[in-house]
């Protein structure tokens, strides 16, 4: 299907040359002048061209159509888009859709597994960035599509939660992705892990990583970035430019900024901090990631008074909805559900309806998929992707994870000679 767009497009191509071989016998001015118009449509339709492919390639059909009919030189791609859109069919069980999620990614694993206070934290809630990498090739090479939560449901017109269809061509499968705390906290320092996110000189999304020797480097260092790199490989890893969701508390600050008012007082930089936090945030948005509340003080949710739960969403709308934005979405931390499997009901619900939450997302190691849709909201469990749960897997405590990727064949050695270095191991 894809080939059937490149012979239009170079057929265009040569007919174009052949156009910018005419004579003409105008004044010298318009005869310097006179190549520059078919170069210049050349270039136009070779822009709108590879719009068109990026919007067949992320299966927004209808999109690529409106954009093909509208173009009198493109107009001959619409039928090989039409075959291709009629190839597509709704996803048949779009309340069981599988979502994964993750924490940032170590990097130096002889700095994270040293075995000091925050070793053993990292060797259960993370993942490497080697391990990160083959999951994401695994994913792929399964037929995985990344879709975001309002590809699948969202409020009717009567204000009434409802599934959407997922078109897809057959044998792919849509997946939620999700990654907690993207604020690098202050006890990742000099552990292993990129210490922000910035934007380079195109205006991208890119972390800042500083070795074990000092030396910062700019590149892809953490789950968005890489995601973001290997959608621009593979753009049909990505239905209509979803990401996935960023879970954010507040109280360290966002992407490696220190933007809290109430925790930073006395920082000379903290308006800056909000504005370049604010920028990547708007970045972010526009390349398709979404952002969900994991509370401001990453707290249990579930458990803590009303009093805490209200004064820390208070905070949550001061210091880190102005960075990146309202959502509709909340992530609960530690998975700290305000209910167990049942419907959704009672104060705590209610608070949070109140402050315009539609999505909610806990914690469920033990089943692929698990989803609860009510009438004003709609509810899934997410997989923990970490030590812990390839623990599980390894011991074959209800696996989950074969379906997404072969546990054995993704961790990473540096993780498995941690393991062996390990008293509880030894005889």
């Amino acid at each position: 299907m894809k080939s059937l767009r490149l012979a239009i497009s170079v057929g265009l191509v040569m007919a174009m040359a052949a156009c910018s071989g005419q004579s003409t016998t105008e004044t010298p001015d318009s005869q310097s002048a006179a190549p520059e118009q078919p170069q210049q449509e050349q270039d136009r339709v070779k822009s709108v061209k590879a719009e068109i492919n990026r919007l067949a390639d992320g299966y927004d059909y209808d999109a690529a159509i409106k954009l093909a009919k509208e173009d009198k030189e493109l107009s001959s791609m619409t039928a090989g888009l039409e075959d291709e859109k009629k190839q597509t069919k709704a996803w048949e069980r779009p309340d069981q859709i599988p979502h994964l999620f993750f924490h940032s990614l170590i990097v130096d694993t002889d700095r994270a597994f040293d075995k000091d206070n925050s070793s053993a934290g990292y060797e259960d809630y993370m993942v490497t960035q080697k391990e990160f990498s083959a999951i994401l090739s695994s994913l792929y090479a399964k037929d995985y599509v990344l879709v975001n939560p309002q590809d699948f449901a969202g409020l009717n017109k009567a204000k009434k939660m409802e599934y959407r269809k997922i078109m897809l061509p057959k044998g792919k499968k849509p997946l939620v992705l999700s990654v907690d705390d993207l604020s690098y906290y202050e006890y990742m320092e000099g552990d292993g892990f990129a210490s922000k996110l910035v934007l380079d000189e195109h205006g991208q999304v890119r972390n800042e990583y500083v070795d074990a020797e000092g030396k910062k480097h700019i590149g892809a260092y953490d789950v968005t970035t890489m995601v973001d790199d290997f959608i621009k490989e593979h753009p049909d890893f990505s239905y209509r430019d979803a990401r996935g969701l960023v879970a954010m508390t507040g109280y360290n600050g966002e992407f490696g900024y220190r933007t809290s008012q109430s925790q930073y007082p006395n920082n000379k930089n903290l308006e800056q901090d909000q504005k370049q936090a604010t920028a990547i945030a708007k970045a972010m948005k526009e390349t398709g990631w979404v952002f969900a509340s994991h509370s401001w003080g990453h707290i249990q949710t579930g458990t803590v008074s009303m009093g805490r739960l209200q004064r820390d969403s208070k905070l949550w709308k001061e210091e880190v909805e102005p960075i990146v934005g309202s959502t509709d979405q909340f992530i609960y931390p530690f998975g700290s559900d305000i209910a167990h499997t049942g419907a959704y009901a009672g104060p705590r619900y209610e608070y949070l309806n109140k402050q315009g939450f539609r999505y909610f997302y806990g914690v469920d190691g033990t089943t692929e998929s698990w989803m609860q849709q009510g009438q004003d909201y709609q509810r899934q469990m997410r997989i923990n992707v970490d030590g812990l749960q390839f623990a599980k897997e390894e011991k074959g405590d209800r696996p989950v994870l074969g379906a997404f990727f072969d546990v054995e064949k993704v961790i990473d050695p540096a993780r498995k000679m941690t393991e062996s270095k390990s008293p509880s191991t030894k005889p």
